[in-house]
């Protein structure tokens, strides 16, 4: 019986294991080559309403950003650089959206604060974070920021700015050739 036991908890073991390195990327986001595939997962907004990521991609380009905490001095300015630029990127058909691990309540205080336009994703549990291969630091997400188009990732900063974001991004769709209405 013990040997049965064993055999059980040994499988029960390696599936978990299984869909534990299925369910969780291997690489940090840095390693990636791209393009690669976005992740098409779904979060809640400021709002507390369901977002699907994938819905956002196939609407034309998304920049996703990341921040560590809302209504701190470098995460503001961060989100305020793609805040006075929005009607820069939208006029090139990019959306924005800004994650971090806050709650859904801390993100409506931010965006209501800073007047930000955009959806900002809740993320307490970590997915979105994950998912994208952000780094953490004591349970924080790292300043990131991604260029998705066409449903794949086109352009990674691991080391986002804070308030030259939005001059990155700007760059960027030029250099890609983004830069007019997708």
């Amino acid at each position: 019986m013990k040997a049965k036991t064993a055999r059980h908890l040994f499988t029960a073991a390696v599936v978990a294991a299984g869909l534990f390195t299925m369910s969780h990327p291997s690489l940090l986001a840095a390693e990636r080559e791209i393009p690669y595939p976005a992740p098409g997962l779904s979060a809640v907004n400021q709002d507390n309403e369901a977002v699907d990521l994938a819905e956002v991609y196939a609407a034309g380009p998304v920049v996703v950003f990341f921040y560590p905490k809302a209504d701190t001095p470098g995460c503001t300015r961060q989100a305020c650089s793609l805040r006075d630029a929005y009607e820069d990127l939208t006029d090139r058909g990019v959306q924005v959206i800004g994650v971090s691990v806050d709650g859904a309540e801390a993100q409506k205080a931010f965006a209501d604060k800073f007047e930000l336009p955009y959806t900002l994703l809740a993320d307490p549990e970590g997915a979105v974070v994950e998912a994208f291969g952000v780094e953490r630091r004591n349970g924080l997400a790292t300043r990131q920021a991604f260029l998705v188009h066409e449903g794949k990732v086109v352009w990674h900063d691991a080391k986002a700015s804070t308030d030259e974001q939005a001059a990155d991004v700007l760059k960027v769709l030029d250099e890609l050739g983004l830069a007019g209405d997708s």
